[in-house]
């Protein structure tokens, strides 16, 4: 049996109680509390404490400490039940104490899984350009599945995946073309899928942005690419040479009208 004999607010915590104790041989600390912890047990000079009641205070206070914790993770940004679980568990908390935090989390609204899956969703569309399956898989990673995701995923319609693949596709075209257009269109294509769109949004993108090169733009493009291989083949023979280069700029994406166009004034200059 002990008996509490002083309780002080400590310095850099105004809601968290130093309380000395005296076991029989004097004054010493003996242990801290939050603030509701010490109200709900009615904590007070004087009082006398067995040592059944003092593993259920300190159980009480690590899930208050717990608690509190997942508060100021929260307080940054919205998390997942998920998140919020994996947080804890890094900190050493018990299963049933983040089981108990989760709850009163949860009680309180602080954590909801569908406003969060909602919210991220909303966030994600308008933040760099994802598609929606990239989005459903970072999702999954914060323990949104199934029907959950599939609903928050409403938030980002065809139309505004593909208004963001216009504006995409847009500042690509101000770059440089160096390749041919099959190609071209082969890239983006590429690089929209890593994105996380459907080959249906992103045809229909290519389709309105009209992804067709000009004559000049064709010419610019095979130039470029014959100018980077034909030092390989100048020692072949003019069969050889003309056949190893129409080889290469037809896997390059090049009509054989062009190829044909390019060798014919390359012979000549």
């Amino acid at each position: 049996m002990a008996v509490i004999t002083k309780i002080t607010t400590q310095k850099n915590n105004t809601e968290r109680f130093n309380i000395y104790i005296d076991k029989g041989n004097g004054e010493e600390y003996g242990f801290s509390v939050d603030q509701d912890v010490l109200i709900a047990w009615r904590l007070t000079k004087g009082m006398e404490i067995d040592v059944e009641a003092l593993e259920k205070i300190l159980a009480e206070d690590k899930i208050k400490k717990a608690y509190n914790l997942a508060l100021s993770y929260l307080s940054y940004r919205m998390r997942s039940e998920k998140e919020v679980i994996d947080y804890l568990k890094r900190k050493m908390y018990e299963e049933q104490e983040i089981v108990n935090v989760v709850n009163k989390l949860k009680e309180y609204n602080f954590l909801n899984d569908r406003d969060f899956a909602f919210a991220f969703v909303r966030t994600k569309k308008n933040t760099g350009v994802k598609g929606p399956k990239i989005i459903k898989q970072e999702l999954q990673g914060k323990g949104i599945y199934g029907s959950l995701a599939e609903e928050a995923l409403r938030e980002y319609p065809y139309s505004e995946q593909l208004e963001h693949i216009n504006k995409w596709i847009e500042k690509q075209a101000k770059k440089t073309l160096t390749e041919s257009e099959q190609a071209y269109q082969q890239k983006i294509t590429r690089q929209l899928l890593a994105k996380g769109f459907s080959y249906e949004v992103i045809e229909e993108g290519i389709n309105q942005n009209s992804l067709s090169f000009d004559l000049d733009q064709q010419w610019e493009a095979i130039v470029y690419q014959a100018e980077k291989v034909k030092r390989k083949y100048l020692h072949l023979s003019e069969n050889e040479y003309r056949f190893k280069m129409k080889h290469r700029l037809y896997q390059k994406g090049f009509s054989i009208f062009l190829i044909d166009q390019y060798l014919d004034k390359d012979r000549k200059e």
